[in-house]
């Protein structure tokens, strides 16, 4: 997930930091058997979510993938998938004939 920057946007780090100050709040409320304040926390919360994917409307999130960077990932997932494979199944033939040996 490294090679994807995968939530390193100003969205992203905004919307969180946001809904994470919500869950403090309604913890704070919800050990202070306060049903209003836990509320408002949960209100936070969802703000956070608000505030986030209004920034990525606004250019500020992550960039739609083009088809041709989709098309070239799956090609690359599909042939090193096939390169694992070989090697994988010589691992498993050669599996019996140790078990048997030690026998």
């Amino acid at each position: 997930m490294s090679g994807t920057s995968h939530g390193h946007t100003p969205a992203a780090w905004t919307g969180v930091t946001i809904a994470v100050f919500g869950f403090c709040i309604a913890g704070i409320f919800m050990v202070a058997a306060n049903p209003l304040g836990f509320w408002a926390g949960v209100a936070v919360i969802l703000l956070g979510g608000v505030v986030g994917g209004a920034m990525k409307a606004a250019g500020l999130g992550m960039p739609k993938e083009s088809e041709a960077h989709v098309l070239a990932r799956s090609r690359a997932s599909q042939a090193q998938t096939a390169t694992a494979q070989p090697a994988t199944a010589q691992t498993a033939a050669a599996q019996p004939a140790t078990a048997q040996a030690s026998s």
